[in-house]
């Protein structure tokens, strides 16, 4: 396992900064890990498949193109993951987010959900599928460096 390089899909929230923290976490540690996300840019992630197909009258069709062609990599990235991480942010109900780790944990993926603690319940189903719940990003790299490594930070 020495050589392998872990890929890491990084699902949820696209308000903060997360990925961010969590990509210079694994720089920083120097971990063998290659990082993919959805879209992340909001309106290209909504409007992409009007913008490639044509326009919709009805704004329901031009959300089902969109969620469509998004699904494409969504699919492709998470069946294609070894861990799966999920954050659910504080502002929006994503549920997107919680599609994608029950698609996660039906594909039998390793999942880590991230989420306040006021979130604890409304995702406790969300929660017990998951190999982790972490509040804060560096717990991801900490348990990336765990699992990969077998490095746990102060033994």
């Amino acid at each position: 396992m020495a050589d392998k390089i872990w890929r890491v899909y990084l699902s949820g929230e696209i308000h903060t900064d997360w990925r961010t923290e969590i990509a210079r976490g694994i720089e920083a540690a120097g971990l063998p890990v290659v990082l993919s996300a959805p879209v992340t840019h909001h309106a290209a992630s909504d409007d992409c498949g009007v913008a490639i197909l044509g326009p919709e009258a009805d704004k329901a069709w031009h959300d089902r193109k969109g969620a469509l062609m998004n699904s494409i990599r969504t699919k492709t990235l998470i069946e294609n993951a070894d861990i799966v991480v999920v954050r659910f942010g504080e502002e929006y109900k994503q549920w997107n987010a919680a599609f994608d780790a029950g698609m996660a944990a039906a594909l039998g993926k390793n999942l880590i959900v991230m989420h306040r603690p006021e979130h604890a319940h409304a995702l406790k189903e969300v929660c017990a599928a998951s190999s982790a719940v972490v509040e804060r990003p560096e717990q991801v790299v900490e348990i990336l460096a765990y699992v990969i490594r077998g490095e746990l930070s102060g033994y």
